[in-house]
């Protein structure tokens, strides 16, 4: 049985910051671009990496 991958995680909001990460899903540009051609481990991996970088970028901003 093959593992099932996430949804893609973008919410429509595509505007690079200047790192080149996604101000709405917090992926990379080469992780949007290469996103449909990733297997299953490599997209929740992705997810994972995202995940963080949101967090960290909440914590920078005092959010949380």
């Amino acid at each position: 049985m093959t593992e099932a991958g996430p949804s893609s995680p973008c919410l429509n909001i595509c505007s690079l910051d200047d790192r080149g990460v996604c101000k709405g899903c917090f992926r990379t540009l080469a992780e949007i671009a290469e996103w449909s051609r990733m297997n299953a481990g490599e997209q929740w991996a992705v997810v994972d990496r995202a995940e963080r970088r949101r967090l960290a970028d909440e914590q920078e901003r005092g959010i949380r």
